[in-house]
């Protein structure tokens, strides 16, 4: 295993352990298999596990896996405060010691401010206190190191970046995502301020491997080299210095072992020109059910009724290149948001038109991201975010 140093400089595995995903039995995760899982990995040197409050059952199980093993010293926890769902630092401490509960532990080595959506959002939670509630965690040793994660804008990445000491930050990233939410841009941003950067969403979910279009998939089919759609993903994210750890849902040993293997032979500079060209060529074939001829490049915004229009468009693509549920999973956090950003709040100024390099009709294109992606769930989503804004 190769490892890549946080903050204090610290080893982290470069392969990361995200916990979403264990297995389920019935109504609770498959325990036995998960911890087959997740001890073949600690054994490989993987020792970055992320899970979080709202991961069902993830926080528990991670927890007693660990406890079994008695292993929590060889590993980091890095898990998530859900400050959506309090009012106070009362709350805030309210939860963090059923995270530690769940986990069986005293201490929480990373500790994420959960889908940090911008800045109003971290000024509210300073209006509560939150920053000298952390800082008496880290003084006590129940918390080592704080950062966020985030789904959003670039611009607003680096504002948050700025906002507070943060000590890593948690985005999304892949070869699709390169110049979409904290993009490499973003990516840089936080690695020149000296923050480590992990990494989730890897393969978008699986939507780089299982949901790829079939004439993706026939090119590693084909491929001389044998290289595949995981391999490939994973090492285009190793290649850069600037990521610390990549995350993935790992739930088969299987998939355990290859991304170990994929973990232990690449380090920063590891792409090849020939492993260039697959992913370029992979691109091309996914771009080809492309709806809108966005590239991310932000021109047409700020939007002044606060529509994140490139986002929008990201997920109205989304769900055409990799399936609805793909687009629809990915656009609900413009309702998430304490400044919601979704395509209905467009009021056709067509300020964004005069600016877009792409000559898109971007009015035209929201009105279809209305229509597609902001069904029955969505404002179900919306109208609860809604309320907890109010009542928050």
């Amino acid at each position: 295993m190769q490892y890549r140093k946080d903050k204090k400089g610290e080893d982290i595995s470069i392969l990361g352990y995200g916990c979403m995903r264990f297995i389920r039995k019935g109504a609770s995760i498959d325990i036995d298999k998960a911890e087959r899982e997740v001890m073949e990995a600690v054994k490989a040197g993987v020792n970055y596990f992320d899970t979080a409050y709202i991961y069902p059952g993830s926080e528990a199980a991670l927890g007693e896996i660990l406890e079994r093993n008695g292993c929590r010293e060889k590993i980091k926890i890095a898990t998530k405060l859900p400050h959506y769902l309090m009012k106070s630092v009362q709350g805030a401490e309210k939860l963090f010691q059923e995270e530690l509960r769940r986990l069986r532990t005293d201490y929480v080595d990373y500790y994420l401010m959960h889908m940090l959506g911008d800045t109003d959002t971290w000024e509210r939670l300073e209006r509560m206190g939150i920053q000298q509630w952390l800082q008496e965690k880290m003084s006590l040793g129940q918390i080592k190191n704080v950062g966020f994660s985030y789904h959003g804008s670039t611009a607003m990445f680096k504002k948050l970046v700025d906002a507070y000491g943060w000590d890593f930050c948690q985005i999304q990233y892949n070869y699709m995502d390169e110049h979409s939410q904290a993009g490499a841009e973003g990516l840089k941003y936080a690695n020149a301020k000296g923050l480590p950067v992990i990494i989730m969403e890897p393969l978008r979910g699986g939507r780089l491997v299982d949901l790829l279009p079939a004439s993706a998939k026939e090119l590693f089919r084909k491929d001389p080299q044998g290289r595949t759609a995981a391999e490939m993903a994973f090492k285009w994210l190793y290649d850069q210095p600037e990521v610390t750890c990549v995350l993935s849902g790992m739930n088969s040993i299987e998939m355990v072992r290859e991304n170990i293997k994929t973990a232990s032979e690449c380090p920063a500079g590891c792409l090849t020109e020939d492993d260039k060209a697959l992913i370029g060529k992979v691109k091309e074939e996914i771009l080809k059910s492309v709806k809108v001829g966005c590239t991310g490049c932000g021109y047409c915004m700020p939007c002044p009724s606060g529509v994140d229009i490139p986002g929008a468009f990201r997920c109205y693509n989304a769900a055409y290149s990799e399936g609805k549920r793909s687009g629809r999973h990915d656009y609900r956090f413009t309702a998430l948001r304490k400044n919601p950003a979704g395509a209905s709040q467009c009021i056709g100024c067509g300020k964004c038109e005069r600016r877009c390099p792409q000559g898109i009709e971007i009015r035209k294109e929201l009105k279809n991201v209305v229509k597609e992606l902001e069904g029955i769930e969505y404002k179900a989503i919306k109208a609860g975010a809604r309320l907890l804004r109010l009542f928050g």
